[in-house]
């Protein structure tokens, strides 16, 4: 029956939208083309934040890796990964997802932060995502964040608390602003759930987000759950804001 669908409807590319024919996309969902332009961070990455660091040949543990923007902020958070670099057909993703009302690629999207994320994932930890303010949710109609981690939950068979964090004021656009300014804008914006708060307590969070480029909206959120009295946080997300090579 699948194979009689797929003659009739065949998969389209998550990026562009022709046809899949399933060789050279490894099951991603990508046409070559756009398969290409997606830089995914399979290598050797920053321990804390994810982002792609050349490989010195030491064979030091990812863990221990510290880019230069995690060693001069500090990050509430343990560990961190991100599935790819924000640029390209990663970057179109995304916005896709965040402002193009494209809910449906969420699915596909939490499967690669899930094969990203699986070395931080550990047994009773909670996922839960970064929070939108409500008036930002009742114009966008979700939460991009809220649908990746709930089918990474899902597929890692972990508990999702959606709404474990709130966003206590709207915040202005973190674009076009500096690290500083980045981080005042979101100071006390964030504050976990207080209906929510107990069943974090003592207990690893895996935080997740569709894209990072100073980390202070993590940091606001790592720092919520932290004074809240859960157990260590982890993040993970869809992609990581470089800077050009």
């Amino acid at each position: 029956m699948k194979g009689a669908l797929r003659l009739l409807y065949p998969p389209q590319c998550l990026g562009c939208g022709q046809p899949v024919g399933g060789a050279g996309d490894a099951g991603a969902g990508l046409c070559a083309e756009c398969w290409r332009e997606t830089r995914f961070i399979t290598g050797t990455a920053c321990g804390r934040c994810g982002a792609p660091l050349p490989d010195d040949g030491s064979g030091a543990p990812q863990e221990t890796l510290i880019c230069d923007d995690c060693l001069s902020i500090a990050r509430p958070w343990r560990h961190g990964r991100a599935a790819m670099v924000y640029a390209g057909t990663g970057r179109q993703l995304v916005l896709a997802l965040k402002h193009g009302d494209r809910p449906d690629l969420a699915p596909a999207l939490a499967g690669w932060l899930s094969r990203a994320a699986a070395p931080l994932i550990r047994p009773g930890m909670i996922i839960a995502p970064v929070p939108l303010h409500p008036l930002r949710l009742l114009k966008r109609k979700y939460n991009q964040a809220a649908l990746v981690s709930a089918h990474l939950a899902r597929a890692r068979g972990l508990e999702h608390v959606p709404d474990l964090l709130l966003r206590r004021r709207q915040t202005e656009g973190q674009d076009h602003r500096s690290v500083s300014d980045r981080f005042a804008n979101v100071a006390g914006a964030i504050a976990a759930n207080p209906r929510r708060a107990a069943r974090a307590e003592g207990r690893a969070v895996l935080l997740i987000d569709d894209v990072t480029t100073s980390g202070a909206t993590l940091a606001a959120s790592a720092e919520a759950l932290l004074a809240a009295g859960s157990g260590p946080v982890s993040v993970a997300v869809l992609a990581r804001a470089v800077k050009d090579d």
